[in-house]
């Protein structure tokens, strides 16, 4: 088993932008701190903002479009740290084959299980919460008439997968587990459903290693629903559920230069961007961003790969 690499510092460019300048600004790191009774604190820490929702409904537009394809590179329809180069290495890691069936926990948009599918020749069954992205997805495998090989259905991971025993030889999940509850459980479904021999492979992209401040931990989780892990929290959950650890690495790298292109790609159409989603969600979403990529830049929360697999009985 290959253990959790020390984190490595890169130099990196800061977000210098009009809108980065003014979350810098906003930094509570750079203000007196916000009791409970500030009203600044208050604000701050109930703000949520709809990053999915905002993806997954204006998926086509042609803004979005060109954002993705400036964050990653290439644009497969992701909205996550995931770029084509890492998911291509995540398949060689699942030792994936064309006669698989793979389960994607958290699917999203659906690009993702066709970009796999397409890749690897294998099925791929996923599954989300959002049905704004079940319904892109649906609607993105009759474009590809990749039906026969990709579908997608709307479940609640928090309830029992709706899927029989040993029905599928791979399990990915790609930055999503910080958004599920109970991961324990969550493991013991997948290991139900995991033929014996079948690989999960997984990225928490919110592992803290450092010091965070409350406000910072707040806008990191205005997106919605986030549970933060300590090193070591994963490893343990895995193995209690019956999984044999195959590997654990440090991939926060990623999500130092997404975070950074994502923020910056959507600051160039800041005006656009903004009668498309409100002004709010906008400034919402790119304080999300600065965030994100201050907090990992720094390595105070990393993103980790685990890889397990079910024992053969």
């Amino acid at each position: 088993m290959t253990r959790l690499r020390a984190g490595r510092r890169p130099v990196l460019p800061t977000l210098e932008t009009p809108q980065s300048r003014e979350v810098a600004s906003a930094d509570p790191r750079s203000h007196a701190p916000l009791g409970s009774s500030s009203p600044a604190g208050r604000e701050l820490l109930s703000q949520s903002v709809d990053l999915y929702g905002t993806a997954y409904g204006n998926f086509a537009a042609q803004a979005l479009q060109q954002v993705r394809l400036e964050t990653y590179g290439e644009d497969f329809g992701q909205s996550s740290w995931v770029t084509g180069a890492e998911y291509r290495r995540f398949c060689r890691l699942l030792q994936l084959r064309a006669t698989d069936h793979v389960l994607d926990v958290g699917c999203g948009s659906g690009g993702p299980a066709l970009f796999l599918a397409r890749e690897v020749g294998c099925r791929v069954t996923g599954v989300d919460i959002n049905e704004a992205g079940i319904r892109t997805g649906l609607a993105l495998a009759r474009e590809a008439s990749a039906q026969d090989r990709v579908e997608f259905r709307h479940a609640d991971v928090r309830q029992p997968l709706p899927f029989p025993d040993q029905a599928f030889d791979a399990i990915v999940c790609l930055d999503v587990m910080c958004h599920l509850p109970d991961r324990g459980r969550l493991f013991a479904e997948w290991r139900r459903v995991l033929r014996p021999g079948g690989r999960a492979l997984y990225t928490d992209p919110v592992v803290v290693t450092g010091l965070v401040s409350r406000e910072e931990f707040a806008t990191r989780s205005s997106t919605g629903y986030f549970e933060f892990a300590p090193p070591g929290v994963n490893e343990r959950l895995l193995r209690e559920a019956g999984f044999e650890l195959v590997l654990s690495d440090d991939v926060t790298d990623n999500e130092v230069e997404v975070s950074r292109r994502w923020h910056a790609a959507r600051q160039r159409r800041a005006a656009e961007l903004a009668r498309l989603e409100g002004e709010e969600t906008f400034a919402g979403l790119q304080r999300f961003l600065a965030t994100v990529h201050r907090l990992t830049r720094e390595r105070r929360m990393c993103r980790s790969l685990y890889l397990a697999r079910r024992p053969e009985e």
